[in-house]
């Protein structure tokens, strides 16, 4: 069962029964007390739950969650719906589950207790699908509008004019558009941040050479390549060109898409990367480990996403975007809007945080 999987199982059966010690669900799962204490220890520290000797406890109505993902509470006093009318709000994703699932689960959990409904709706490549699946969820309702639209949607002058006059107070997620964005607010992660914050991560464990190795078709390589070159330069350290990973299709086996990077380690170029995602960081310890190199001491590694990292066989240090906390502080925005039209327009970057494991060799260097 993988980490997700365990704390949702968690979740639910928090809300079912209220509250669980981990010694009685640890057997019913089929898993150690210690693994699940520290799934409980997560998601106490995303204010899903309420951590209590021995086991946890849902959150009493009063508890508002963890300060780094708002409820928006304060909207909904600040302009109470007429009796009987509830807030219903529609969110547009893409297509597949890597990534967005934990932004959908912050919407979600940040809606819940204030009886917002969520109306989920699939983001097409075409800006006459999106503009579609906008016009259905505006007719089925909905009062304001989360966006992340497909990230191959073009033309992007057509789309950012299309979004700049929406009219429904609307917040782009994990997307950002320039000076057309009208009235369109703003919540992303800050992918730069998050580069050089593994970058200096890295220098500081004594490499002055670090290598960028990320999907090219990502909608956020151009930020994370921003953010590792603003870092390479500030720090002073020998540039290197990246490594930019073509995944989409079925055009090359992942050891022809990463044989540049490897032969780069084998010759001892390249000691430290920063890999985006966490399922490429995985498939390149794999490669690494059959051509006979290790990871971390001939490569030290940080992966950027943090979904699965923590499964590797080597356990990886990863960077990781608050996701759930971008979901909640999109739902808390587009609330507020339409509780106050007038407010001040915003545009809010999140900023990941560093988790260090295994296979950057800090570990090491601390027992040295």
């Amino acid at each position: 069962m993988l980490a997700e999987e365990r704390r949702e199982a968690i979740l639910r059966a928090v809300e079912r029964q209220g509250s669980i010690t981990v010694k009685e669900l640890a057997a019913e799962m089929g898993v150690s007390a210690v693994t699940l204490r520290q799934d409980v220890r997560e998601l106490a520290g995303r204010g899903l739950l309420t951590r209590v000797h021995g086991g946890a406890r849902a959150l009493a109505p009063a508890e508002p969650p963890a300060a780094t993902a708002p409820t928006a509470s304060t909207a909904l006093t600040a302009g109470p719906a007429p009796a009987g009318e509830r807030h219903a709000v529609g969110l547009v994703v893409p297509p597949g589950g890597y990534y967005y699932a934990e932004v959908i689960r912050g919407v979600q959990n940040a809606a819940r207790p204030l009886g917002v409904r969520v109306v989920l709706a699939v983001s097409g490549e075409s800006l006459a699908e999106n503009q579609e699946q906008v016009r259905q969820l505006l007719a089925g309702g909905v009062d304001s509008l989360l966006l992340m639209l497909h990230s191959g949607l073009r033309p992007l002058d057509e789309a950012e004019e299309w979004l700049s006059g929406l009219g429904t107070p609307a917040v782009l997620v994990e997307r950002r558009v320039g000076l057309r964005a009208g009235q369109l607010e703003q919540v992303a992660s800050d992918h730069a941040y998050g580069a050089a914050l593994a970058v200096r991560h890295l220098a500081g464990l004594g490499h002055d050479k670090v290598a960028l190795v990320a999907r090219v078709e990502s909608p956020n390589t151009p930020l994370l390549s921003a953010g590792y070159a603003d870092a390479v330069a500030a720090i002073g350290l020998t540039p290197w060109p990246e490594y930019l990973i073509d995944t989409s299709g079925d055009a090359t086996a992942a050891d022809a898409r990463f044989e540049e990077v490897v032969r780069a380690v084998e010759a001892g170029e390249v000691k430290a990367a920063l890999v985006h995602n966490d399922i490429d960081a995985i498939a390149l310890v794999g490669i690494l480990r059959a051509r006979g190199l290790r990871v971390p001491e001939d490569l030290a590694l940080v992966t950027y996403d943090d979904e699965v990292a923590e499964l590797s066989d080597v356990p990886l240090t990863a960077v990781a975007p608050p996701k759930q906390a971008v979901g909640a502080w999109a739902l808390d925005l587009a609330l507020r809007r339409r509780a106050d039209p007038s407010a001040p327009l915003a545009e809010i970057l999140l900023r990941p945080q560093l988790r260090v494991r295994a296979s950057c060799g800090a570990d090491r260097q601390a027992g040295a």
